[in-house]
């Protein structure tokens, strides 16, 4: 049985769905009120799972309502209820929320009954023990958002909108730091009126809150008048736990650098790379600087230590990332004339002039071009030797 509140300021519109809501079965009305503040009391008091909530009232609206509600008990269930299907429709992105229409009918009441029903079941069984949720997970970060599981099994986030999915990402790239709701209003909706705009912006918090409880994240997304703030509790990112590695990792030697390696190979891809966020560029490029500085001291290290094709391996992954990183493909040419493939040698000088002319307008330094040019008057044994 789904504990319920109502919250309606017309007496006769909490009547009538009570009724609707005995006829459908499965529910027990705890409350029924008739404004916000007595909605926040009795919450305060009692652990509820649906509240109806009326979106026009007078005071306090359903939608500043709703925000207060999930701060007060985070995983509660809305469903908004409207006169007005025009602004149902604009306000809640074709159901992006679940909403009911004035009057209530029988058969869409049961439909939004049984959706809600669905969605609560996990947690319910999780309350009495019979699933537990991993303990820790991963937020992956390295080219996109993944969650992966204790066992290493990774999944795609499932998100009922784009600007879900990016006010999600800014949270967590700013997480523990109060986002002010005017500042997240101009990145995600700028062409958007104010009062539009909040009501997007909660409706996007409502799925974050969804989407990560319903995969185990102990998450608060917590708000107050002036913003949110993302709290995380059981989870690491791998972008942090990379960074950490690197950061405390000892100095390159024979005994550390397969440990240098593993940490070489976690970095999968760049910082949510495949996604079109502007504001991650930023963060973006300083990872792949902290990258570029830790996989060149390795490469840099095996190639006095004469493990070339390994040293090949990463310098090739530096310039993929680095195009117009010079000395990387000077030392690409090296180690290439090293193992006497000139043939190579001259391919990647090519390459890298050919980069250097069509982005940059520039030709290769001075001394990369005397290096080269010198090449021509070696013959092969003195190549070899």
């Amino acid at each position: 049985m789904m504990r319920v509140m109502i919250v309606d300021d017309e007496r006769l519109a909490l009547v009538n769905l009570r009724k609707q809501l005995e006829k459908v079965g499965g529910t027990i009305i705890v409350h029924e009120l008739l404004d916000a503040e007595s909605a926040i009391q009795a919450l305060s008091m009692q652990d509820l799972d649906v509240v109806f909530l009326d979106i026009q009232m007078p005071g306090r609206d359903g939608i500043a309502l709703a925000e207060v509600i999930q701060s007060i008990q985070p995983s509660i269930h809305i469903v908004f209820v409207t006169g007005h299907n025009e602004f149902a429709i604009k306000a809640f992105e074709l159901n992006a929320l679940d909403y009911l229409l004035k009057p209530v009918g029988l058969e869409r009441l049961k439909l939004t009954v049984e959706r809600t029903r669905q969605q609560i079941s996990p947690r319910e069984r999780i309350d009495k023990g019979s699933v537990k949720l991993p303990e820790e997970l991963k937020l992956c970060c390295f080219q996109r958002m993944e969650v992966e599981y204790s066992g290493g099994k990774r999944e795609p986030f499932r998100w009922r909108t784009n600007k879900a999915q990016e006010l999600f990402a800014f949270l967590l790239h700013r997480r523990g730091e109060l986002i002010r709701k005017d500042v997240l209003l101009e990145l995600l909706w700028p062409e958007v009126d104010y009062k539009r705009g909040f009501t997007q912006l909660y409706t996007a918090i409502y799925q974050i809150r969804k989407t990560l409880s319903s995969i185990g994240i102990k998450c608060i997304v917590a708000s107050n008048e002036k913003g949110y703030k993302l709290e995380i509790e059981n989870v690491h990112l791998d972008t942090e736990l990379w960074e950490r590695g690197v950061g405390e990792a000892p100095p390159i030697s024979a005994e550390t650098i397969d440990h240098h390696l593993k940490l070489a190979e976690m970095y999968s891809g760049d910082y949510l790379v495949d996604y079109d966020f502007v504001w991650a560029e930023n963060e973006r490029q300083r990872i792949r600087y902290v990258w570029y500085k830790h996989v060149k001291e390795i490469a840099d290290w095996l190639t006095n230590a004469n493990r070339l094709s390994e040293a090949i391996d990463l310098y090739g992954r530096i310039a993929d990332r680095f195009p117009h990183a010079e000395q990387i493909y000077f030392a690409l040419m090296k180690l290439y004339l090293k193992l006497g493939d000139t043939a190579l040698v001259e391919q990647k000088y090519e390459q890298l002039r050919k980069i250097m002319a069509d982005e940059l307008g520039l030709q290769p330094k001075v001394e990369i071009q005397e290096w080269y040019s010198g090449l021509t008057s070696l013959n092969e044994s003195e190549i070899r030797r």
